[in-house]
C-alpha cells in the first residue's frame, strides 16, 4: 500500500471521527437541548451536556447519589469515540493523517478525572447511528484500553445511563446486572 493510500484513509478517519462528534452533539441537542462541542483542541472531552439540578429528587431531572447537592447546573463531560467493533478508552494521540503531529499531550486513559462518559458511535446504514454511553466510573473499574460493543450492547441508546453516568453506585449496580463487570 502506497503513502498516499495510506493517507487518503488517514484523512477520512479524520474527517469521519470530527463528523461523528458533531452528530453525536445533534443527537443530543435534539434529546437533552443544552448540549455544545467543546472548542478546546486538548481537551479529554468533545461535548458538554448541561442539566438542570432539580435538588436532588433522583429520576428524570434530579442529580440524587451525586456530589454537590443542591439546586444549579450538572455538567457531563462526553468523549466520542467511533466504534466498529470496540470502543477505545485512550485519548492524546493522533490517527489519521496527521499521526506525526507533536502536541505534548501523551497518551492517556479515559478516567472520571478527564471526563463522565465515553460514547461510542456506531454508523449503521441509512446513515443512522447507534450510541453506546460508557460511564468513566464503569472504565476504571475495568481497568482496559478498550471494550467490544458486544459486551456493551446493554449500554446501547441508553438514556438511563447517560443521565446518570457520575452516579457511582447506579452505574456499578446497572453493569452487574448487565453482566459488563
Amino acid at each position: 500500500m502506497g503513502e498516499s493510500d495510506r493517507g487518503k484513509r488517514g484523512l477520512q478517519a479524520s474527517v469521519e471521527g470530527f463528523a461523528h462528534e458533531h452528530i453525536v452533539a445533534g443527537i443530543l441537542m435534539k434529546k437533552f437541548q443544552n448540549v455544545s462541542l467543546v472548542d478546546l483542541p486538548l481537551s479529554p472531552y468533545d461535548i458538554i451536556i448541561a442539566f438542570k439540578d432539580e435538588g436532588g429528587e433522583g429520576g428524570e431531572g434530579g442529580w440524587k447519589g451525586r456530589k454537590g447537592g443542591g439546586k444549579g447546573e450538572e455538567i457531563i463531560r462526553a468523549q466520542v469515540k467511533t466504534a466498529k467493533k470496540s470502543i477505545s478508552f485512550t485519548g492524546g494521540t493522533r490517527g489519521g493523517i496527521d499521526r506525526e503531529y507533536k502536541s505534548g499531550v501523551k497518551e492517556y486513559k479515559q478516567s472520571t478525572s478527564t471526563s463522565d462518559v465515553v460514547i461510542g458511535v456506531l454508523p449503521l446504514e441509512n446513515d443512522s447511528y447507534d450510541l453506546y454511553f460508557v460511564p468513566t466510573i464503569l472504565i476504571e473499574k475495568l481497568s482496559q484500553k478498550s471494550i467490544s460493543i458486544k459486551k456493551v450492547e446493554r449500554l446501547k441508546n441508553n438514556y438511563f445511563i447517560l443521565r446518570n453516568c457520575k452516579n457511582y453506585d447506579l452505574v456499578v449496580s446497572e453493569c452487574e446486572k448487565y453482566g459488563i463487570i
